[in-house]
């Protein structure tokens, strides 16, 4: 049996596609920082073919910050490999591929303390990133991290500590059901420079296992902006923390779509 963690892709890859190879390393500390959102205003904002993808009547987003290390191309040998800190702003989606529903995560955008990956993402491997400044600060059971992009369009700010449970407003009603939920979201499609393409990537954990963290401030630029979001359609949820998940990245096929005029987005 494949011990890696995987959820079915979107589309499949077509034969002569050129495919980057698969990427191998270490997720060394994850957060997800999660909303619960007013699905109407995401339907707003996401393009066709996807939906928002609901819990409990609610649309869920969220910002994931996450530091690699060992990253590698799977047939190089440790110790060689690639650190970096990078965020994602994400919206949890479906959509219908061959009549079936398929889950997984939008991505409006993508930031990383990265040069190389700022360079190389949306040609060399899959995700268009923009460089960005990370302040982090972390101990065993504190964590905060502090994110200032270099075009000035993304600052975010999160505090928190290791707890026990999540918070007794969240939608979830247990730890177990946040996470499997989460771990839905495999298949991540990002936003590129040509509208109405989507690069996709696949990230399939060895491992998964998520714990409870309790948020003690928390701001972004991008779920902050009223214009976007109205006062009282986006609230705080719940914050979970990933540490030493052996991982692999695998390209997908692009999503490539029809653009429409949408307004009131």
């Amino acid at each position: 049996m494949d011990r890696w963690r995987s959820a079915r892709p979107f589309a499949e890859e077509s034969p002569d596609k050129m495919r980057i190879p698969v990427i191998h390393g270490v997720i060394d500390r994850r957060l997800l920082i999660n909303f619960r959102v007013d699905p109407i205003v995401i339907s707003r904002i996401l393009p066709a073919p996807f939906r928002p993808q609901l819990f409990q009547g609610q649309a869920i987003a969220g910002i994931c910050l996450i530091r690699l290390k060992r990253i590698r191309p799977q047939f190089f040998p440790l110790p060689f490999g690639l650190g970096s800190e990078n965020a994602a702003h994400r919206i949890a989606v479906e959509l219908e591929v061959g009549g079936q529903t398929q889950c997984g995560v939008y991505i409006p955008r993508r930031d990383t303390s990265s040069r190389l990956n700022a360079w190389a993402g949306g040609t060399v491997f899959p995700g268009e990133h923009h460089h960005a400044k990370f302040v982090v600060s972390e101990s065993a059971d504190r964590i905060s991290v502090a994110v200032a992009s270099r075009d000035q369009r993304v600052q975010i700010d999160v505090a928190g500590s290791i707890g026990t449970d999540l918070s007794a407003t969240s939608l979830f009603p247990n730890l177990s059901a946040a996470s499997d939920f989460f771990a839905q979201g495999a298949v991540g499609y990002s936003v590129t420079r040509d509208p109405g393409r989507y690069d996709g990537i696949e990230l399939r954990c060895a491992n998964w296992s998520v714990t409870p963290l309790n948020i003690e401030r928390v701001a972004s630029s991008y779920f902050d902006d009223r214009r976007v979001f109205p006062e009282g359609s986006i609230q705080f949820d719940c914050a979970l923390l990933m540490r030493g998940i052996e991982h692999e990245w695998h390209g997908q096929e692009d999503l490539c779509c029809e653009v429409a005029n949408r307004t009131g987005s």
